[in-house]
């Protein structure tokens, strides 16, 4: 058996599935001065301090050749997958769809929309638009998670007590076991990280397990998929 050292409990690497990574949301429009973030009055550093560290977890995982999917938070540009409830929520002085620095804030194909350059994907990993704040709701993730048979997911990125911990819980309900990287998510409000990794881990691991990069790296390094040794 091969493990991650991790809270609250070692967390176990499947023999007869696969793990996934899933980066959630580094998108320009949360993580650039003039994105969405910027403009709702948060500070977008927070969330920049991670990059170095998500591209050394990115690396590692793609020297293991595991799937790794990325997701984008955005909507068709007519707003037909918007809830109104959605764009007036918060008042703001512009909301999803107004026109920003960036493009049109939270639409699909907008220059806000697209990841960062640092944590590009690569040819074959998969980015997945979707228009809440989960990864499963109303997207083709699950279908293609089971199509390579993963059983397993590290899930990193922004931010963590709302897109990354709304994932966490959709893939619990669903069976997935997840463990969140503590070092490669982050919050323009530390506390509220610091609450979520809490949760996750609290009653024997209620939702799931946290770690860190080099906590993961370490235990992937003597890992073997079922795929692999097939």
């Amino acid at each position: 058996m091969t493990i991650i050292s991790a809270q609250p409990y070692d967390y176990e690497l499947p023999e007869d599935g696969n793990i996934a990574l899933i980066v959630i949301d580094m998108q320009r429009d949360f993580m650039e001065l003039g994105g969405f973030g910027d403009i709702l009055g948060n500070d977008v550093s927070l969330l920049q301090a991670i990059v170095p560290t998500l591209k050394t977890l990115l690396a590692g995982c793609r020297s293991r050749n595991l799937p790794i999917f990325h997701t984008t938070e955005g909507h068709q540009p007519d707003l037909s997958d918007c809830p109104d409830s959605k764009r007036k929520r918060g008042k703001g002085k512009l909301t999803i769809g107004d026109a920003g620095s960036l493009g049109r804030i939270l639409i699909l194909g907008e220059p806000g929309n697209g990841i960062i350059p640092e944590l590009a994907p690569l040819p074959g990993e998969i980015v997945i638009p979707k228009p809440g704040k989960g990864a499963f709701y109303n997207t083709d993730l699950e279908p293609l998670l089971k199509e390579r048979n993963v059983t397993h997911l590290l899930i990193t990125g922004v931010t963590t007590e709302v897109c990354v911990q709304t994932t966490m819980r959709e893939a619990n309900d669903r069976g997935y076991e997840c463990l969140l990287v503590e070092d490669a998510t982050e919050s323009y409000f530390p506390e509220f990280k610091q609450a979520t990794l809490e949760m996750v881990r609290a009653q024997g691991g209620i939702v799931g397990w946290t770690a860190t990069t080099d906590q993961v790296l370490q235990g992937l390094q003597t890992w073997k998929s079922a795929s692999a040794i097939a």
